[in-house]
Parts: C-alpha cells; sequence; structure tokens
C-alpha cells in the first residue's frame, strides 16, 4: 500500500519499483502525556534516495528519526524495513540495537561520541559486530583475532580517511574540533554497515566552509555505500542542494511533500517555514 501523502504530493516517486522500497512508514504517531507529538505521518524511502524532512523547531522530525530508530515506541502506525539481504520486517517497537543489527544507523542533534576514546577508538566500537573472533580467540590472541583487528583498524582508517581527519587517529575524540566530532559520529554511524542512515542535523554548527564540504562528503558516501538517507537540517542551502525530495512537518503532521522547487513554492510550506526571503533565494 502506498504512503497517502508521497502519492497524492510526489507522484513522480512512481518510478520506483517496489524492490527498490527500503522503509515504508504508514499513519505514524506517538502521544506523551495526552500530547501528540506526531499524527498520521507516512513516507516510503526506496533506495538510493536522499531525503529531507525539514520543518520548524518543534515540528516532530527528531521525533519521528527516535521512533524509527527505536528509541520511541509509536503509539500507533506501522513501520516496514528491508534490510540488506532483502528481508521485509515490520519494525515498530523493536530496540535501537536490533535496528542497528538489521541496517539502520543514525547520528544525533547533540553528539554523542565516546569522548575519552580515542577517534580510531569510536570507529572500532562500531565495528565491533562484524567479528569472527570470539572471547577464546582474544584471550589466546590466535589467528582469527589478529585477523580481525587488522581488519577492523584497516577500516577504520579508511572511513576515517574519508572525512580527512586520518591523521587524529590517537587524538581523544573530546579534543577535535566541533565540525571534526560531526564528522566522526557519522563515520561511526558508517561502520555499523547501514542501509539506511538517519542524520539529524548533521551541518548543526559548522562554518560555511565545513557545510560546503560537508554537502559533498553526504553525496558521496551514499553512492560508495549504496545508502539511502533521511536528512533533518536547518540549512536551507543544503537540504535543497542534495536532497531530490524533501517532507515538511508542521506541529506533528505532514503538510507537504515534493522537490525542492515544489517545496520552495508551496504557500503552506512557505506560511509555517520557509518565509519569501527563503523562496526568493
Amino acid at each position: 500500500m502506498n504512503s497517502p501523502v508521497l502519492s497524492a504530493a510526489n507522484p513522480q516517486t512512481s518510478a520506483f519499483n517496489s524492490d527498490d522500497l527500503v522503509l515504508r512508514v504508514h499513519d505514524l504517531s506517538i502521544d506523551f502525556g495526552g500530547l501528540k507529538a506526531l499524527s498520521g505521518f507516512s513516507c516510503e524511502l526506496y533506495h538510493g534516495e536522499l531525503v529531507g524532512l525539514i520543518g520548524p523547531n518543534g515540528a516532530g522530525k527528531t521525533t519521528v528519526f527516535n521512533m524509527l530508530s527505536g528509541i520511541y515506541t509509536p503509539t500507533g502506525g506501522d513501520i516496514e524495513f528491508r534490510d540488506r539481504r532483502g528481508s521485509t520486517h515490520l519494525v515498530r517497537g523493536f530496540s535501537p540495537a536490533k535496528l542497528n543489527h538489521l541496517g539502520i544507523a543514525r547520528t544525533f542533534q547533540n553528539i554523542r561520541l565516546f569522548t575519552k576514546l580515542s577517534v580510531e577508538d569510536n570507529i572500532r566500537i562500531a565495528l565491533h559486530s562484524s567479528r569472527t573472533s570470539g572471547p577464546v580467540d582474544a584471550l589466546f590472541r590466535l589467528k582469527r583475532f589478529r585477523l580481525d583487528e587488522e581488519r577492523m583498524r584497516a577500516q577504520a582508517l579508511e572511513l576515517l580517511s574519508l572525512f580527512k581527519i586520518q591523521h587524529k587517529k590517537d587524538e581523544l575524540a573530546m579534543n577535535l574540533p566541533y565540525g571534526e566530532q560531526r564528522k566522526l559520529e557519522i563515520a561511526r554511524a558508517l561502520a555499523s554497515n547501514p542501509s539506511l542512515l538517519l542524520l539529524d542535523e548533521p551541518a548543526a554548527g559548522m562554518n560555511p566552509q565545513e557545510t560546503e564540504d560537508l554537502m559533498k562528503i553526504i553525496g558521496f558516501i551514499r553512492d560508495k555505500f549504496r545508502l539511502t538517507i533521511l536528512l533533518i537540517e536547518h540549512d536551507m542551502r543544503l537540504v535543497m542542494g542534495i536532497c531530490r525530495r524533501l517532507l515538511v512537518l508542521d506541529y506533528g503532521r505532514t503538510i507537504a511533500a515534493g522537490t525542492p522547487q515544489e517545496i520552495r513554492q508551496n504557500p503552506a510550506v512557505i506560511k509555517a517555514y520557509l518565509g519569501t526571503e527563503a523562496v526568493d533565494g
């Protein structure tokens, strides 16, 4: 069953077929003590898409991410996710660990790193689930353990190289500049080998040059890792520049969905969020 919001507002999704479908969210809602934080949210994400989720502060964007990543349990609706092997799962209510194992990874609006561990160790922790060695291998430093260590070190350095911070692999994460901490968090999310990556305001706190670099990196990692990306971002230049499709929330409800150009000209979006300056710019 197609999402009613996208079918009506964004007919270009018909270019995808069912085999491309990665995530289907239908009529998702959540209440907090009688307050409805999100109501009737629906969307479909297809393989290789880079979709933006935008809206004013308090619109419900991070709440959506918290439900998709298992931090919140929805009070209504369904979440259907297809993993890398092509198996489809109804994942509403799954734990964050189980969702990550299936292939959903995310970053946070407020950076969450292991600040007192090295940059490299932050990546290696995320690679832990890919180990083939066991406790006995580790205890006696057997060949399987040594091969695991070499592989994880190489993978960590490869990921850090994508973000040009490999030379800081031995520094504590807390000592990185803010922009590099943001990059490290994305690199750590990639280390879990996701098929769906949720980026919550990745450009927050970055200067214009850092934001420009990040735009290029996000597009690159989508192609390199064959990812589907859902992105929350307030920087309209970044969103309009890299997303082919946008969903707009306001007061917990979807008010529009479409291409950046369609969203830029949508009266409801202009009134609720963009304003005339954003449209003219």
